[in-house]
């Protein structure tokens, strides 16, 4: 279906001053028009509104057959498109890409006037093969069954609409290349770079003599009529260049949408046409001694009778043929009067509208598509109007009941219009005193309330968006109520309309806290407990994650914390810990930005960590969240545990969990070794505060998961000559198997620790310790007497129980000293000898 519409594409024309009657010509360079007849080559000078001037003629040496012009410097690639074979009574047939090469047509290249070295470079790819069959029954001549203006018109690469680009033709890069040719009634459009495509077919209300193909129109010449046709060239293009493109962010016309006619122009005599940037260029030829009547438009597409162009010839003009310059309007003007044009549908809610407002939207799209060739206020202009484009668009799309009415979004973001702009241009009254709220509107303001706009509405304007969602969308009212644009919503009226709500359908637990978090702001406490009381802990953790920003909300990139989350943090810490928990687990919220929200929630810098982001910590890994890095997790908790501990900082808060709370809820936190226990009893941890962060990192450093090796450069504020920095050098010694050094600090350091260390740790392949380390350096140290003589003794008795169980005799005489006294090892040798003949 082709959509006419009486616009004017075309203004102001002249005659070129030519003295032969021309039989080719074509336009190049910045501003010259080429015109050969016979072997002499006329070039006139086009500028802008400007009259023709001759610039220049010479002679070829044969009659110019083509004629065509090409930047100096430009390596042209050519495609060999094959598309013109008509067999009588033989089925229409389409072959596409690859599939054409089956048509049966080989195409060998000519190397004539190439060297063997560049011919390499050249090759023939199939693109497109089609038959047509001509309807016999209607007897027409075979000149009516002609293909005529085989055209291919490539588009290049932008960057984007907003991106400067230079005017080199060496920077350019294909981005789509678009294939036209057209038989006397009808012409088709493919698309022909990643695959073959059609994309428009064209009807003419009357036989067509020739057509030429520009990246905005399509322009078509009959007998007596020039007509002005769109394409969609910009619409795949632009899908060509853009990923985004036919998303939430973006979108185009969709390159199926059906073309139109913007004017069908009466023009005596019509005989060839050609483009040249701003130009049509047309040649006439009519008999002087009989002027056709001007005729009416035909009935098949006009809605209104074409208007006919007056002519002024200058003197030069020979009778019977002219050679015109048309000046086509600038894009900005004809997207004026195509917008002034569909006002007179928008009131009908017509999908017309839609449809001429993204014909002018293309119109201004494709004249971007090439900003090398716009000057600076030109592209000023066009962007403005693009982005007035798509206001009109967005406008339409939430206005009208449509199946396409998710648009709304995509060019509202396009048009840049702040979301007050777009509420402000919302007709609010109806006649009938009842509103009805498009399905287009609703979905823009939704996702825009979800996105986080750094945009506040009035007071005036939330209520509107408030009692639209209750009209239209009321499920979705506890969810906009807590969008940062709706910060200045009056709380009265939002608690009437939360009252209003049926629950039936929705989650009773976020109107609770909907209501909880709005009786908060008008500081009514008494309702707040009530609403927060009428549900479990874990129903409010449900109703935290249905609806996050009821405690963190976005503000310039930043999470901010609500009021309801401050007010969780200094009545229901744990319930807050638990609910970003499952914010996290539930993908709601990332790590870092959990991190963040608890710092500033407890009002520290970025190099302080509170108390409450501890407690998060902890309760990661006790939730063993899967998407959780758990080495990072355990490095960000011991360095805590460590600073502390080292600085004797105690938490700013009270902890969530003590040490034996997360031992017993998380495989990560291990049982702390017995030895240990020993070791720290030695000293008097009188803080409480104190001696938990040392139970916790201990229990760390003792689960299964740790890894030891990563933490131990972190150790040395924790200093040996503490208690806490002694047990925690030990630990880390002995899980990465050096004992031999741990025996040596625990005799030199707290010997009444060396033999429960021993029971727990030399066991199995380490048991040979006990009287290859263990033993002789008791013996030694006792030799060198001192004030820790009774615990060495001691501990040697214990160890010397121990290898007299598990040596042989012989071997237990050998491990004992030579200097040593009989009589004190003599016990120990008696049993190991009855040893055997007990068992």
């Amino acid at each position: 279906m082709v959509h006419l519409y009486n616009l004017h594409p075309f203004g102001s024309q002249q005659v070129v001053p030519c003295k032969l009657e021309p039989e080719r010509f074509c336009g190049g360079g910045p501003d010259a028009l080429f015109v050969a007849a016979g072997c002499k080559v006329e070039a006139f000078a086009v500028s802008g509104q400007e009259l023709c001037q001759p610039r220049c003629a010479f002679s070829t040496l044969g009659r110019v057959l083509r004629l065509a012009y090409s930047e100096a410097g430009i390596s042209n690639e050519t495609l060999q498109l094959e598309s013109d074979d008509f067999v009588i009574c033989q089925k229409p047939m389409e072959l596409l890409g690859e599939k054409s090469e089956q048509s049966g047509i080989s195409v060998t290249l000519e190397s004539t006037g190439l060297d063997d070295e560049k011919i390499k470079y050249f090759h023939v790819q199939h693109l497109l093969y089609r038959r047509f069959a001509p309807d016999i029954s209607s007897y027409v001549l075979s000149d009516d069954i002609k293909l005529h203006s085989l055209q291919l018109l490539p588009i290049y690469q932008t960057g984007s609409l907003t991106s400067e680009r230079k005017n080199s033709y060496q920077e350019k890069e294909l981005l789509s290349l678009f294939c036209f040719f057209s038989l006397p009634h009808v012409g088709y459009l493919y698309m022909v770079v990643k695959s073959v495509e059609l994309m428009s077919v064209y009807q003419y209300p009357e036989r067509s003599q020739q057509a030429v193909l520009t990246p905005q129109f399509l322009h078509v010449i009959t007998s007596n009529y020039l007509q002005c046709f769109t394409v969609r060239c910009s619409a795949a293009a632009a899908r060509e260049e853009d990923p985004d493109m036919d998303s939430t962010v973006k979108a185009c016309p969709p390159v199926s949408m059906d073309v139109c006619a913007l004017r069908i122009q009466l023009f005596i005599g019509l005989k060839a046409i050609c483009h040249f940037k701003n130009h049509i260029i047309l040649l006439t030829k009519a008999d002087s001694e009989t002027i056709p009547e001007r005729r009416e438009s035909p009935k098949r597409l006009l809605s209104r009778k074409a208007t006919s162009v007056k002519l002024k010839t200058p003197p030069v003009a020979e009778a019977g043929w002219n050679l015109y310059i048309v000046n086509t309007t600038s894009p900005v003007q004809l997207y004026r009067e195509m917008v002034d044009y569909s006002n007179t549908y928008k009131t009908a809610k017509t999908q017309s509208c839609i449809h001429l407002l993204s014909e002018a939207h293309l119109l201004v799209r494709a004249a971007l598509m090439d900003p090398s060739q716009l000057e600076p206020a030109e592209k000023a202009e066009l962007l403005e109007a693009f982005k007035e484009s798509c206001g009109h668009l967005g406008d339409c799309y939430s206005r009208l009941d449509t199946q396409y009415s998710h648009l709304a979004l995509p060019y509202y973001k396009m048009s840049g219009l702040s979301m007050a702009e777009v509420l402000a241009r919302v007709d609010w009254a109806a006649e009938d005193g009842s509103q009805k709220y498009e399905r287009g509107l609703i979905f823009y303001i939704n996702h825009s309330l979800y996105e986080n706009l750094d945009e506040e509405l009035s007071e005036e304007l939330a209520a509107r968006v408030v009692q639209m969602f209750h009209v239209a969308e009321p499920k979705q009212l506890p969810h906009i109520l807590c969008s940062p644009s709706m910060k200045n919503v009056n709380p009265l009226t939002a608690m009437r309309y939360l009252r209003k709500l049926d629950t039936s359908g929705l989650s009773s637990v976020l109107v609770t806290l909907s209501k909880a978090a709005v009786a908060l702001t008008v500081g009514d406490l008494d309702l707040y407990r009530q609403e927060m009381r009428s549900h479990s802990e874990m129903k409010l953790v449900c109703g935290f994650i249905l609806e996050p920003r009821l405690l963190i909300q976005q503000k310039k990139g930043q999470s901010v914390p609500t009021e309801l989350a401050r007010h969780l943090k200094e009545t229901q810490p744990g319930l807050l810990v638990a609910s970003v928990l499952g914010l996290q687990k539930n993908s709601k919220i990332g790590i870092e930005e959990a991190d963040s929200f608890f710092k500033v929630l407890c009002g520290k810098d970025e190099d302080t960590i509170p108390q409450l982001l501890v407690d998060f910590w902890e309760a990661q890994l006790v939730a063993c969240l899967p998407d959780v890095l758990l080495q990072e997790l355990f490095f960000k908790l011991t360095s805590q545990y460590i600073w502390r501990l080292s600085k004797r900082q105690p938490p700013d808060t009270i902890p969530l969990r003590t040490s034996e709370d997360l031992i017993n809820a998380c495989n990560h936190y291990g049982l702390i070794y017995p030895w240990v226990n020993v070791l720290v009893s030695s000293d008097s941890l009188a803080d409480k505060n104190y001696a938990e962060d040392l139970s916790k990192l201990q229990s760390l450093i003792c689960g299964p998961s740790f890894d030891i090796a990563s933490i131990v450069p972190f150790l040395e504020p924790l200093s040996e000559d503490t208690v806490a920095g002694l047990s925690v050098q030990v630990l880390c010694q002995t899980r990465l198997k050096e004992y031999e050094q741990c025996i040596d600090t625990l005799l030199e350091r707290c010997p009444e620790a060396i033999i429960p260390y021993a029971n727990h740790e030399l066991k199995e392949e380490n048991r040979t310790l006990w009287w290859k380390k263990l033993l002789p350096e008791l013996c030694q140290r006792i030799k060198c007497g001192g004030e820790k003589y009774q615990l060495y003794l001691s501990s040697l008795k214990e160890t010397l129980s121990v290898v007299a169980v598990e040596l042989e005799l012989r071997d237990f005489l050998n491990v004992l000293p030579e200097d040593g006294t009989a009589a004190f090892f003599l016990p120990y040798l008696l049993y190991c000898s009855r040893k055997k003949s007990l068992t």
